[in-house]
C-alpha cells in the first residue's frame, strides 16, 4: 500500500505573520525616532547656515557700499518688533538710516520661516542688528539661541560681537529652556 500524498497549501501561518509584524514594529521603534532627530538636526543646521549667510551678506554690503544694513525678524514689508526670528528675517540696506524698511531701501535678502520645530531667538531687546560701513555691528553683543525638537540639551548659542565675529557655543540652560517655549 502506498502512503497518501499530503497536500499542503501555500501560505503563511499565524505564527509566521506575528513574527513579521513584531520584527517590523521593532525596526520602526528604532528607526522613526532617529529619523525625526536627524530631520530636526537638518532644520537647525539650515537655520544656522541661513543666519550666518545673512550676517556675512550684511557685513559685506555695509563695508562695500558705505550704507548701513539692517538685519531683523520680518518679511519684505519690514521688521517685526520681536526677538523671535523663527518666522524668518530680512536684510536691507537702510538708505535713510531710520532702521525701518522703506520702499526705497534695497532688500538684500529675505529668509523664509524656519522648518520643522527649529526656533531662533535673539537676546531679548535685540530686535534688529545694524551693520555700519566699517563692517561692525552697532549696539551691544547679541546672542542667538537656536533650538529644535530634539530638546533644550541640544540648543546652540550663536554669539556675535560688535566686530561682527560669530562663534557657536552650547546654549545656557535658561536660554535653551526659553527657546523651547512658544512666545
Amino acid at each position: 500500500m502506498e502512503p497518501l500524498p499530503s497536500h499542503r497549501t501555500a501560505g503563511v501561518t499565524l505564527v509566521e505573520l506575528a513574527l513579521v509584524v513584531a520584527t517590523v514594529a521593532t525596526l520602526a521603534a528604532i528607526a522613526v525616532p532617529r529619523f525625526v532627530a536627524a530631520r530636526e538636526a537638518a532644520h537647525a543646521g539650515a537655520a544656522h547656515q541661513a543666519m550666518l549667510g545673512s550676517l556675512m551678506a550684511a557685513t559685506s554690503h555695509a563695508s562695500s557700499t558705505g550704507a548701513e544694513v539692517v538685519v531683523c525678524p520680518g518679511d519684505a514689508n519690514g521688521c517685526r518688533p520681536t526677538h523671535d526670528w523663527t518666522g524668518g528675517w530680512v536684510v536691507f540696506a537702510d538708505i535713510d538710516g531710520d532702521r525701518v524698511r522703506d520702499p526705497h531701501d534695497t532688500l538684500l535678502q529675505r529668509v523664509a520661516p524656519l522648518g520643522g520645530n527649529a526656533r531662533l531667538r535673539s537676546t531679548p531687546g535685540r530686535t534688529r542688528i545694524v551693520f555700519q560701513p566699517n563692517g561692525g555691528a552697532a549696539g551691544s553683543n547679541v546672542t542667538f539661541t537656536l533650538c529644535d525638537g530634539r530638546g533644550a540639551a541640544r540648543a546652540t548659542a550663536l554669539v556675535m560681537n560688535n566686530g561682527a565675529h560669530l562663534r557657536a557655543t552650547p546654549a545656557q540652560a535658561a536660554a535653551a529652556d526659553a527657546c523651547m517655549r512658544a512666545l
